[in-house]
């Protein structure tokens, strides 16, 4: 008897033993204490060369559904503008600093994706991509990895080689002008400029005390705070933290030396036109910096970029918009901006050599001449955008481009040509009518659906997405391309427009997050509302009519990047490059 209770007993503790070391292997208690077990799903960025988006066809559609664009470019707000509505957000926020890491970060830096295996996580980037993972590729993938870091201005083999030969000035013209402006503060109004070339002049310290350059009564400013020089081998301006005591941001971004207390300096940190630099918590300065070429553009520009980094949800979006222009290319002016997909890589190098491609092109006196005396623009337009894209040596990466080219003759006339990929638009007015400089390349746009039907392969009823993308034309997007002949980087190409002194004209060209919740009809009002608040201050009124169009796109909740450059050609430019005493 006592055998058999032995036994029992035996196999009892046995069971439990069984139990106890099924629930420690479920549980797997020692991935908490090898690092290495978990570092098995990073990737770095080197390691695949494409976006990381969830594979769960579910969440595609899921995602599809919640990011569907519900508007009209000619007319119709976005469905849902009323749910959106919030205070306006404090603040602004620069354009063309773009990185993975940060809406703010200097270009060139490399970045290690954590990729964790949660099929619940929204990875697209925007609304314009939501590519599923594609298995089957991975070795393809693989095979251009890293192919797509190299600079694509290295290897254009387009004769761009050649090019600083007649590179025109204001592009060959390094002398930069630099003004800062004082936005918020005791000392709010104050404004300083100096060039580059003024050596005496440099570097521009600001502080509390003399003899700062820029002073700044404000208590939570240091005596030296910062100071800002003009960097002759990078051709950039840069702002140093000098030790301050409350510390610098520049775009809400520290830049001073992480131990506060040790009164050391921090890196250089370049800056750009639109910059915000904050001393302290109080004081803020507004960047602009423009060449001497680009202060004779004979009407207003006004740019305003934000990437409106918090989302729904509070995710952080990064920033792939890219505002540029040029003035003047051999007798004519471009005005650009890219909206990157996948990446900010493809947007920052088409912004790069769409502008060299045009002034290449125009260099010719044959074309220039012929472009003159024709007044058409559309050979030069649509060339450019050929080349830009053979140039190109993104696979995995794509953006849109809408670009305007303005040009005079001589009796005080002014010419506008659009061409665009993607759906980045243009709209003018000219003498109250409203004309539509771009064409919308989205799939679910008519005039594309059209175009996909002749290429043989139709779109079925309902379908909105190419290989996850809602754009049938864009620039870069290499690897889709060659699976899909739908694809395509043919531009729209506009009539040209013709302006007279008399037509109180003006531009607008923004990406999509701003036409997400703002109509034409919208836009075009709130300009001529602006216009006349500022009409006593047309050498200041461009930037701010950008800047109220910007806002009114982030009171609305727009979900995207969202860039804007505004030209009036009844103003004058603002920028007057000189120092003020």
């Amino acid at each position: 008897m006592a055998t058999r209770e032995s036994i029992v007993v035996f196999t009892v503790l046995l069971m439990l033993i069984l139990i106890l070391l099924f629930i420690f292997i479920a549980c797997k208690p020692w991935r908490f204490f090898f690092p290495s077990y978990r570092s098995r799903s990073i990737i770095k960025s080197g390691e695949l060369e494409r976006p990381l988006v969830s594979d769960d066809e579910a969440l595609v559609r899921d995602q599809s559904n919640d990011l569907t664009r519900n508007y009209d470019l000619e007319g119709a707000c976005y469905q849902n503008e009323g749910l959106w509505r919030s205070p306006r957000a404090q603040g602004l926020v620069h354009k063309q600093r773009l990185s993975s890491a940060s809406p703010h970060a200097t270009h060139g830096d490399s970045v290690v994706l954590d990729v964790i295996s949660d099929a619940s996580e929204d990875l697209s980037v925007g609304q314009t991509l939501k590519r599923p993972l594609m298995k089957d590729h991975l070795a393809e993938v693989q095979k251009y990895g890293g192919q797509e870091d190299q600079s694509p201005n290295l290897k254009l083999g387009l004769g761009i080689d050649r090019f600083p030969e007649f590179l025109p000035k204001a592009i060959a013209d390094q002398r930069s002008c630099l003004s800062l402006e004082v936005v918020s503060g005791p000392s709010r109004g104050i404004r300083c400029s100096v060039q580059s070339a003024n050596a005496s002049r440099l570097p521009l310290t600001l502080g509390r005390v003399s003899p700062s350059d820029v002073l700044l009564k404000d208590s939570e400013v240091s005596g030296k705070h910062a100071l800002i020089n003009w960097n002759p081998n990078k051709l950039k301006w840069e702002l140093v933290d000098m030790g301050s005591l409350n510390g610098t941001l520049l775009n809400s971004q520290p830049i001073n030396h992480p131990d506060s207390g040790s009164r050391h300096w921090g890196k250089p940190m370049e800056l750009t036109s639109g910059d915000i630099i904050t001393l302290g918590t109080t004081s803020s300065i507004h960047v602009q910096i423009t060449s001497e070429t680009v202060s004779q553009i004979p009407f207003g520009v006004g740019v305003a970029s934000d990437p409106m980094a918090l989302r729904r949800g509070a995710k952080k979006l990064p920033m792939e918009d890219v505002c540029y222009y040029h003035w003047p290319l051999p007798g004519f002016g471009l005005f650009g901006i890219c909206d990157g997909h996948g990446g900010s890589a493809a947007a920052k190098s088409a912004s790069e050599i769409l502008p060299k491609m045009v002034a290449a092109i125009l260099s010719d006196s044959l074309k220039r001449e012929r472009l003159l005396s024709q007044c058409d623009a559309s050979d030069v337009l649509r060339d450019a955008f050929f080349q830009t894209e053979a140039s190109m040596n993104h696979h995995y990466e794509g953006c849109t481009a809408t670009v305007l080219l303005v040009w005079a003759d001589g009796n005080a006339n002014i010419f506008a040509q659009c061409a665009n990929v993607g759906d980045s638009a243009c709209v003018m007015n000219v003498d109250g009518k409203q004309i539509k400089m771009s064409e919308d390349h989205r799939i679910a746009s008519y005039s594309e659906r059209l175009r996909i039907q002749e290429t043989g392969e139709p779109l079925k009823d309902g379908e909105t997405r190419l290989c996850g993308l809602n754009l049938a034309r864009m620039l870069g997007d290499k690897f889709l391309k060659q699976q899909d002949a739908r694809f395509s980087a043919e531009p729209y190409i506009s009539p040209v427009v013709h302006i007279d002194q008399a037509s109180k004209a003006f531009a607008l060209l923004a990406s999509d997050g701003f036409w997400d919740v703002i109509s034409v009809k919208k836009a075009i009002q709130l300009v001529v509302q602006m216009r006349e608040k500022y009409s006593a201050d047309k050498e200041n009124s461009t930037e701010k009519i950008a800047n109220v169009l910007l806002s009114e796109a982030r009171t609305l909740r727009t979900k995207d990047n969202t860039s804007i450059i505004f030209l009036d050609f009844d103003s004058t430019f603002r920028m007057s490059c000189k120092v003020d005493s």
